[in-house]
């Protein structure tokens, strides 16, 4: 009977209950106490909104992206995310908050310094690339086996960062992975836009951000343990 009752103590604690108290929540649909706008020292208010549910890019404002409190180096990353038509958006890591652009619009240069996972429409947006489409390694890596829930529904999605190796899941498919520093992946930043930046996603440890692309962009759910 005490061998029984051991048995079954060891599964709770292993299960999901228990693994959930690893979990930090930075968004539960409520509170965004856990997140602050990029070199601010608040919620941007105006900028982006919560409702329903849901923490919302607002369109026609300031861009400011939105990051992480805290700072991560090996994660796992849990969020959905969902579009309006014709918008776009996206999720980076090991962010450092620096110098706005000269454009002056409040955003971060942050497309230009780090690995960016691309929240895209797909259909409607001006620029319908595969290497720039959704669930990609934004200009880097064209997503595969993607299933995108249609315009305006959310999809689910992983991103794992762990000793240099990233993998990005959407809708429970695995759509990419690298290894940064890599050979195969110096070879393709080699040929990419970003192959005159030396420093590029040289960091190993950052914020999460949110970027606001001046779309109307949706995150629910967003939660992230250390690995």
């Amino acid at each position: 009977m005490k061998k029984l009752y051991f048995m079954a103590l060891a599964a709770l604690l292993a299960g999901p209950l228990f693994a959930q108290k690893n979990w930090i929540v930075l968004f539960d649909g409520s509170s965004t106490n856990a997140l602050r706008g990029y070199k601010m020292d608040t919620f941007p208010e105006g900028v982006w909104t919560v409702k329903n549910g849901s923490l919302i890019a607002v369109p026609k404002t300031k861009n400011v992206d939105m990051v992480s409190k805290e700072r991560f180096k090996d994660f796992e990353l849990e969020y959905e995310w969902a579009v309006d038509t014709a918008a776009n958006s996206g999720v980076f890591f090991h962010v450092q908050e620096k110098k706005a652009m000269e454009s002056g619009n409040g955003n971060s240069p942050n497309w230009l310094e780090n690995f960016e996972i691309q929240i895209l429409d797909d259909k409607y947006f001006n620029d319908t690339a595969a290497i720039r489409s959704a669930g990609s390694l934004y200009d880097l890596i064209v997503p595969k086996n993607k299933t995108l829930k249609p315009i305006g529904q959310f999809n689910q999605a992983r991103l794992i960062h762990k000793d240099g190796h990233v993998e990005h899941w959407l809708n429970g498919k695995k759509v990419l992975e690298f290894q940064i520093g890599s050979p195969e992946m110096k070879a393709i930043l080699a040929k990419s836009k970003f192959k005159n930046n030396p420093n590029y996603h040289t960091d190993t440890e950052g914020h999460l951000m949110f970027q606001h692309h001046g779309q109307r962009a949706y995150y629910r759910n967003i939660r992230v343990r250390r690995l």
